[in-house]
């Protein structure tokens, strides 16, 4: 019971007008232990310490210059290790679907799940937003003009309560997959999508385990788009667009085309695709990671699914000459070679597998204060006064 005075407690109305988010969010706080509720002797409903309000109130955006610490319950990179929600990611790709893994990062609960829903109007929809492109554009291109058209057409995508976000989310990668163009087949969502990206029979536990190693990865460049996007409480599909947009760079989405084209070549020979590689001057595509030190668990699982593949022999003579060892981006890499997939897929398959992990970050920014990304700017042009032909401040 609490027996301080009325000023030092504020109610859940009061709490919702000083951090400028709905009530809803409040009750979020609480169940995830960042505010404490306590009842008061002859009054009804929740008080919240002032002095907690407030400590929550410093991380949002209410000055310039902040750039916000991201608390994340989602994934964990740890000692050469990708973990869900404290699951091992590896595991989760050989035991689980992909729609449960969705569900998993979604909402906390491992359950069995029906396969994401594909309304025949909205693959229709889809599909004639993709044939707008023109012959040369890519899978991916396809899916970021399909998710614009998607969005425009869905007249409650502004809701953003969990549910609504996780229903649009599943509903969105099912039409996705099934609007691309090639066979549509029924099941997980790999078996979906293999017709896509392959004319060879059909092995969908390798799509589906690719699909959940790919999903989330910690705070990856296009998670942050997302998130920002998130933070200013835009729609899950312009959330999703945000992280394809950051996606198509080449030091992050791009990169399993480039371990796909220099694989191509290292199949043929792999000495001299590794000497041409080394004489460019650029980085030998598909080796070595920013967090992992010694290996990479997508990469090594991957393999593993491979195992009778002849690829795999290019790929143990190259790891025996380049330094570092094999990412994720080369596994994908000789999946697409292994099983003759289209040159664009990998992009694809990663776009659609990241899709998850958007949405799971996304689930999570709208419980957080809105607009709490700002990275502070150094004005370094002309002085206030100075007309337009005045010198250039000098950097400090």
């Amino acid at each position: 019971m609490a027996e301080q005075s009325d000023e030092n407690y504020l109610t859940t109305a009061e709490v919702a007008r000083r951090l400028n988010v709905k009530p809803e969010t409040i009750y979020a706080y609480v169940s995830r232990g960042q505010l404490t509720s306590v009842r008061a002797r002859g009054r009804r409903g929740s008080l919240f310490a002032a002095a907690d309000v407030e400590r929550l109130a410093s991380r949002s955006v209410e000055h310039p210059g902040v750039v916000e610490r991201i608390e994340t319950e989602l994934s964990l990179l740890q000692d050469d290790e990708l973990y869900y929600r404290g699951r091992l990611a590896r595991e989760l790709a050989t035991t689980s679907t992909v729609e449960s893994v969705a569900h998993l990062l979604w909402t906390g609960e491992l359950t069995e799940q029906d396969s994401f829903p594909a309304p025949p109007e909205s693959v229709a929809l889809a599909r004639a937003a993709m044939n707008v492109a023109p012959s040369s554009a890519r899978m991916t291109d396809q899916l970021r003009i399909a998710v614009a058209v998607l969005g425009a057409g869905d007249p409650l995508r502004f809701g953003l309560a969990p549910e609504s976000v996780m229903t649009a989310a599943s509903r969105l990668l099912g039409v996705l997959v099934d609007a691309l163009p090639g066979e549509t087949t029924a099941g997980t969502l790999g078996a979906r999508l293999w017709p896509k990206v392959s004319t060879q029979p059909p092995q969908p536990a390798v799509l589906d385990a690719a699909l959940i190693l790919l999903a989330d990865h910690g705070l990856a460049v296009s998670t942050i788009a997302a998130r920002v996007a998130a933070s200013a409480r835009a729609n899950l599909y312009s959330v999703v667009s945000a992280g394809l947009g950051a996606l198509d760079g080449h030091y992050h989405g791009a990169a399993t085309t480039l371990a796909y084209k220099f694989l191509e070549r290292a199949l043929q020979d792999p000495v001299e695709a590794l000497s041409d590689q080394l004489r460019s001057g650029e980085p030998v595509p598909g080796f070595g990671h920013r967090i992992y030190q010694q290996r990479d668990p997508r990469a090594e699982a991957l393999f593993e699914l491979l195992a009778d593949s002849p690829v795999l022999h290019s790929i143990q003579e190259l790891t025996e000459k380049v330094p570092g060892f094999p990412n994720s981006d080369l596994a994908i890499a000789a999946m697409m070679h292994a099983h003759s997939f289209r040159p664009d897929a990998g992009e694809a398959l990663f776009a659609i597998a990241r899709i998850i992990g958007w949405t799971a970050h996304a689930l999570e920014e709208y419980a957080e204060p809105g607009l709490r990304f700002r990275a502070a700017g150094i004005y370094t042009g002309l002085p206030i006064s100075a007309g337009p032909d005045a010198p250039r401040q000098r950097r400090p």
